[in-house]
C-alpha cells in the first residue's frame, strides 16, 4: 500500500511537539528504557494524568528491572492498586522476571524478543524501541489510529483485522518515507501520541491548531466527527453479586485472595458469592456470628471491559470456624495493613469510604 505522505510530514509534527509537546513527563527524566517500558504498561488504558503518580510510586518502590523481578507479586500489585486492568502488572512481573533469566537482566532491544515479553505487543515494542533507543519503528496505539484514520480518511471501525491491517501499512509507510531525522525517533513517537492526546481528541478536536490539517482528509471532507469509525454497538451484560465485609473482636478485616486466573486475578478482596443464598453459605462453613444482623450497604457499580458488575456488600462481625492462617490465601488484615495489599479500585474504595 503506497501512502499520501507529504515529504514534510515528520517535520511539521516535530515542529508543533518541540513547542507544544509534553516534555515533563515522569519517565521522560531520565529515559531509560526501563522507565519507558513501565510507562508503555501503564498507559495501556489509562491517561498520562493517571499514571503518572503511579509511575512515580512504582520507580521509588522498585528503582530497576531486576528490582521489579525480584519483587514478590503482592507488592507489585500493592503498588498498582487502583490503576485497574491488573493482568498489567502480572504481565509486567512475569517480563522483567523473563528479562533476569533470558537477557541479562535487561530489555532486549531486538523488537522480536520485545515483543516475546508478556503484555507487550507489536505497538508497545515498537514505543519502547523508538523512544528508549531511538530505534525506526512505527508505532499503532489509539492517539495514533485516531490521527491516522482522520488524516487518511481510513473508514471502518480500527479494532477490525483488515482496517488494522491498513492502518499499520499508513504507520510503515510514514516513518519509510518521511524526512525523519534519526535521532528524532524518540520525539516522533511521542509527538503522534501528544497530538491524538491533546489536539486530535475523540470529541472536539482543535483542528485549527493542528499542523496537520492543511492535508486531513477529514477536516477537508468536513468528516471528523464520524471518523474514526465508532465500535459497533452493543450493550454489556449486567451482573450481580455479594461481598461479605467481616470483621472479628480485634477489628481484623476477613480477605480472600483471588485465583491466579480471571477477574481480579491474585489480588485480596472481600470474599464474593454470586447471590443472597450463596453468600450465606458462605459465611456459614466459614464463620460464627449474626448474620442476620449483617448491614447492608450501598450498592457499587463497576464496569469491566465486557460487562458491569454490582456487588452488595454486607459488614457483619463475625469469628473464624476453624484455623485461618496468616500465609493462607483467606487471612485476618489489620486495618493499617491494608495498604501493603493490592485490592480492587471498588473494594478499596469501599473499605476507605465506610471507615475501614
Amino acid at each position: 500500500m503506497t501512502a499520501r505522505v507529504p515529504p514534510d510530514f515528520s517535520a511539521r509534527l516535530l515542529a508543533w511537539f518541540d513547542v507544544s509537546g509534553r516534555h515533563d513527563l515522569p519517565w521522560q527524566h531520565p529515559r531509560t528504557p526501563y522507565r519507558v517500558w513501565l510507562s508503555e504498561i501503564m498507559l495501556q488504558q489509562t491517561q498520562v494524568k493517571t499514571a503518572a503518580p503511579y509511575f512515580q510510586r512504582f520507580v521509588d518502590a522498585l528503582p530497576t528491572l531486576r528490582d521489579l523481578a525480584a519483587a514478590p507479586l503482592d507488592d507489585v500489585l500493592a503498588l498498582w492498586s487502583g490503576l485497574g486492568y491488573y493482568a498489567r502488572a502480572r504481565n509486567l512481573h512475569a517480563a522483567a522476571k523473563q528479562c533476569v533469566e533470558r537477557h541479562g537482566g535487561e530489555l532486549p532491544r531486538d523488537l522480536e524478543a520485545l515483543t516475546a515479553l508478556p503484555g507487550v505487543g507489536r505497538s508497545t515494542a515498537a514505543a519502547i524501541a523508538s523512544q528508549a533507543w531511538n530505534d525506526r519503528h512505527a508505532i499503532l496505539d489509539g492517539n495514533v489510529k485516531r490521527v491516522m484514520t482522520r488524516y487518511h480518511g481510513v473508514e471502518g471501525y480500527p479494532g477490525l483485522p483488515a482496517v488494522e491491517r491498513k492502518l499499520w501499512a499508513l504507520v510503515d509507510e510514514h516513518v519509510a518515507s518521511s524526512q525523519l531525522p534519526e535521532h528524532r525517533l524518540a520525539d516522533y513517537t511521542q509527538a503522534q501520541m501528544d497530538l491524538g492526546a491533546t489536539l486530535c481528541t475523540r470529541s472536539d478536536p482543535a483542528c485549527v491548531l493542528c499542523p496537520l490539517q492543511d492535508d486531513c482528509v477529514a477536516r477537508r471532507e468536513g468528516r471528523i466527527a464520524e471518523l474514526p469509525t465508532p465500535k459497533p454497538g452493543k450493550t454489556p451484560p449486567q451482573k450481580y453479586a455479594h461481598v461479605l465485609w467481616a470483621e472479628d473482636a480485634q477489628g481484623r478485616i476477613l480477605m480472600l485472595r483471588r485465583p491466579p486466573t480471571g477477574i481480579w486475578a491474585s489480588l485480596w478482596t472481600l470474599p464474593q458469592a454470586d447471590d443472597a443464598e450463596a453468600a450465606r453459605g458462605w459465611f456459614d462453613e466459614h464463620l460464627s456470628g449474626d448474620y442476620a444482623g449483617a448491614l447492608a450497604l450501598p450498592p457499587i457499580d463497576h464496569a469491566f471491559s465486557h460487562y458491569k458488575l454490582q456487588l452488595q456488600p454486607l459488614r457483619v462481625r463475625a469469628e473464624a470456624r476453624g484455623k485461618i492462617g496468616d500465609n493462607d490465601d483467606l487471612r485476618w488484615v489489620a486495618r493499617e495493613e491494608l495498604a501493603s495489599l493490592g485490592i480492587p479500585a471498588p473494594i478499596r474504595k469501599l473499605l476507605t469510604n465506610q471507615g475501614a
